[in-house]
């Protein structure tokens, strides 16, 4: 097997698929800030995982794992010297001094990406055939800090495992709450494309050592030929992460239970979205499954938590999809609803700002 080098932009998240990478035997360096970085080096990355069969959480350090995990700041990293780049940042992050410069960097040394946000990038969407990709740009935070970037070079994966930094715990930990997998499109070449599938089948073939049994550990890398498998996202946020943001702010649980039918409704006209650019039946998640998955979640939404904070910018795939659906005609008053009190939400944090 190939041992990879792989950078990812971001030890939030990013940790989560990059911890994964390492039992896998690769080797990874996440880019932070300063604090993270220190305390990734001295410690390790620390994932708490729920094991199916087991009564408490499995909690795994990166320094037990047989490749090797490293960070650094924006300025100390050459993305020609890594195979595959991973964005796990929020969208508006990569605006930031520092960020943005690195960002830029690895457009230029023509590295394949794969992006982990929910927010897709804008060389991305360039990737969707009739998808008119450049009147999305009133969406994205920045849009001109993508346009170096091949869109080949580009792939999306979609983050769909559930994943927070337990309050009053050190920065790198992260706790999984809901352990499902990451979903990636292929690139547009074969040769990247079997690349992932070798870190599909890498991360598939883990066996973590508890208490003398070797386990297979849930959130697995799927790599699928479909473009828009990363896209059933969308109906997820939509439905629930988005619709976290009310006057208050309140959990995906009641978000997505307070009104099932219309949650329902919801749902199924995003699916109508996307299968207007292109998707299939098969690549979108059943409602029935998703409102299952949606029981078990407690909290509210980091987006929604993020404009509670003050935040003057969160990714805003709500307006990606409000106006994708504009392109082709398409309209829903629920999705209206969100967008505008989203919006209500930035507009105030800004004015404190």
């Amino acid at each position: 097997m190939s041992n990879y080098n792989i950078l990812i932009m971001g030890a939030s998240y990013g940790s989560l698929l990059g911890l994964k990478l390492v039992l896998a035997g690769h080797r990874v360096n996440m880019v932070c800030l300063p604090e993270e970085a220190e305390l990734f080096n001295a410690e390790g990355a620390r994932i708490r995982l729920p094991v199916p069969g087991l009564a408490a959480p499995v909690e795994i350090n990166s320094q037990d794992a047989p490749g090797t995990m490293s960070a650094a700041t924006t300025g100390a990293v050459d993305p020609a010297d890594y195979d595959l780049v991973v964005l796990a940042m929020q969208e508006p992050q990569y605006r930031l001094p520092g960020v943005r410069e690195l960002l830029d960097a690895v457009a230029n040394a023509r590295v394949p990406c794969m992006s982990i946000m929910n927010m897709p990038p804008p060389p991305y969407l360039a990737r969707i055939p009739g998808l008119d990709a450049g009147a999305l740009e009133n969406c994205f935070t920045d849009h001109t800090i993508w346009k170096n970037f091949d869109p080949a070079l580009v792939t999306l994966c979609s983050p769909d495992a559930q994943a927070f930094r337990p309050p009053g715990e050190k920065l790198n930990l992260l706790q999984v709450g809901l352990p499902t997998n990451f979903k990636a499109a292929r690139f547009a070449s074969d040769k990247h494309t079997a690349m992932l599938h070798q870190l599909e089948s890498d991360i598939e073939a883990i066996r973590y050592d508890v208490g003398g049994e070797l386990l297979a550990l849930p959130v697995k890398l799927r790599v699928h030929d479909s473009l828009f498998v990363p896209l059933a996202k969308w109906n997820m946020l939509l439905t629930g992460n988005y619709r976290c943001v009310r006057e208050d702010i309140c959990p995906i649980r009641e978000a997505v239970h307070g009104d099932l039918e219309l949650s329902r409704s919801i749902y199924h006209w995003v699916g109508e979205v996307s299968r207007s650019i292109g998707a299939a039946e098969k690549d979108l998640v059943p409602f029935e499954k998703y409102a299952k998955a949606a029981e078990g979640l407690l909290k509210p939404s980091s987006a929604a938590r993020a404009l509670l904070a003050g935040a003057p910018y969160i990714e805003r795939t709500d307006l990606l999809v409000k106006t994708i659906a504009a392109q082709k005609g398409m309209q829903c008053a629920a999705v209206d609803e969100t967008v505008a009190m989203v919006d209500l939400w930035l507009e105030a944090n800004r004015d404190k700002a």
